[in-house]
This record gives C-alpha cells, sequence and structure tokens, in this order.
C-alpha cells in the first residue's frame, strides 16, 4: 500500500482525494497538511511513498516547498495537483523537481493513472502538458526573481528579513561580516530592491520564510 501525504489548504480537496482512494488497493491518503511548514515537519518525521502538494499554500509558496522536499529527500516522489494552468506553471515545477504536473480539474482516471506512475518510479505529464513540450510550444516557465539566489543567499535573505544584524548573520554562518555586506548587495541586485525594508516585505509577499 503506497502511503501519500496531500498537502493542500482546502479540505474539501483533502476529503475528496481520500475518498477517491479508500476505493483503490494500493494507494492510500496516510496523511494529510494543509501548510508547507506542517507537510515539511511530516516529510522529515515519516517515510512516504508520494506527496501530492498544491502550489497555492498560505505559509510558503508549493514550488519553494518542492525544493525544500527535493533537499530533504531527494528520492521521494512529488506530484504537484494545482489549479494553477500547465501552461503557466507545469514547467516551473519540473525544473524544481517535481515528478509530474497534475491539473485539479483533470478526471478521477488521469489522477489514478499519475499517482500510479509516479509511485512506481516513473514521471506523469498530462496529454495536454506532453503534446506542448513535444511541440516545443512551452515557455520556460514562471521564474521569480529570489529563484535565481543560491542556497547561501536565499539563507541569508530570510535572515536579513527578519532583521538579524549583520554581524549575527556572519557569526552563525562562520563568515566574516564584510562578506555578508556583500551578500546583501549581491541579493538585492538580483531582487531589484533597495532596503532591508523592501527586502523583508519581499520575502513575506512570497512566503519564502515560515
Amino acid at each position: 500500500m503506497n502511503r501519500i501525504l496531500i498537502v493542500d489548504d482546502h479540505a474539501v480537496v483533502r476529503g475528496g482525494l481520500r475518498q477517491f482512494l479508500a476505493n483503490t488497493a494500493d494507494c492510500q491518503i496516510a496523511g494529510e497538511a494543509s501548510t508547507g511548514a506542517d507537510a515539511l515537519a511530516q516529510v522529515a518525521a515519516e517515510s512516504w511513498d508520494l506527496v501530492l502538494l498544491d502550489i497555492g499554500l498560505p505559509d510558503i509558496n508549493g514550488l519553494e516547498v518542492l525544493k525544500r522536499i527535493r533537499s530533504q529527500q531527494p528520492t521521494l516522489p512529488v506530484l504537484i495537483f494545482s489549479m494553477y494552468a500547465e501552461d503557466e506553471y507545469a514547467m516551473a515545477a519540473l525544473q524544481a523537481g517535481a515528478t509530474g504536473y497534475l491539473p485539479k480539474d483533470s478526471t478521477p482516471e488521469e489522477i489514478l493513472e499519475a499517482i500510479r506512475r509516479a509511485t512506481g518510479g516513473g514521471r506523469y505529464l498530462s496529454p495536454h502538458l506532453a503534446e506542448i513540450l513535444l511541440s516545443g510550444a512551452m515557455p520556460s516557465g514562471r521564474q521569480l526573481p529570489h529563484e535565481l539566489l543560491s542556497p547561501r543567499e536565499a539563507d541569508v535573505m530570510r535572515r536579513l528579513s527578519r532583521g538579524e544584524p549583520l554581524t549575527s548573520i556572519a557569526e552563525c554562518l562562520h563568515l566574516s561580516p564584510k562578506t555578508i555586506t556583500t551578500y546583501r548587495a549581491r541579493i538585492l541586485e538580483k531582487l531589484g530592491l533597495h532596503s532591508n525594508a523592501e527586502l523583508t516585505r519581499y520575502v513575506v509577499e512570497h512566503k519564502l520564510d515560515p
């Protein structure tokens, strides 16, 4: 029995999938999370065969959750299950490490096929998305400015947004204050921002720090 963690802030979606999969012999919704933070905690605490992940979460953007899951559990299949159009987010999700992209208006047969393919070690693309990819018409995906940051820069960004002094950040990361100052300048440049206040607003708006 494949143990599935569903991450979605809508209880009706979680309940519907739980009821739907209750009729299958090989798949089970064994856990639910309504926030990205809860999902990451459950991924770290338990063993899962698949994560069904929504993009529009209330605390952390789903693509950011996907990247953090990838860093924690590189081999854990993550299937994006979203209301957002494939043309808009699918490529960004696949580039971030998603096993597949499943629109919420998919038929029950498509949902089950995607889950079984993902838990079986394969990847899933809807017929529509596969056709777009084969035709070469898929855009490169919506890339947000913070996705250009390195892991160290992203860490420094979150610490700055919390109001941590440069000296404290330097001490925690075992770097010199001058190096942190350089990181700060580079982060602001990549994000197109000019101050720590703008940086904090950016982090809050994009839900990058749970």
